[in-house]
């Protein structure tokens, strides 16, 4: 199952609504990442709130983050999606066989039979 960092800033006015009534909103998180078959596997404030959370799938937290994001309480909502060390690795080495060229980067040589040339502004 994947993991999703969120990250979320509230209001000035949901801070003061949790001053004066204040809430533990692990239960509601919970619930909420729940209703799509996952589960949360931490919730933790820091200067702001940050949850770990384990929905099943993509589509599914996606799901949770525009529910809660169209709430309205938040000012912002911000959701990384975290690899394993082994996804890591699949991407590093699918990484290699990206042709990337960093702007202004001296060209390569031509390439060999099979291989696409990139060209420059000046070369089309």
């Amino acid at each position: 199952m994947p993991l999703y960092l969120s990250r979320f800033r509230c209001t000035s006015e949901t801070w003061a609504r949790l001053i004066g009534n204040p809430e533990d909103r692990r239960k509601a998180a919970q619930s909420y990442i729940q209703s799509v078959g996952g589960k949360l596997d931490g919730f933790w404030y820091a200067f702001g709130t940050h949850a770990l959370e384990g929905p099943p799938t993509n589509v599914s937290m996606a799901a949770v983050a525009l529910a809660i994001s169209g709430g309205g309480a938040l000012s912002s909502f911000e959701t990384t999606v975290l690899l394993t060390v082994g996804a890591t690795m699949d991407v590093l080495r699918k990484a290699e066989q990206v042709q990337y060229e960093a702007p202004g980067a001296p060209q390569r040589a031509s390439p060999s039979r099979g291989e696409t040339a990139v060209l420059g502004p000046s070369e089309r």
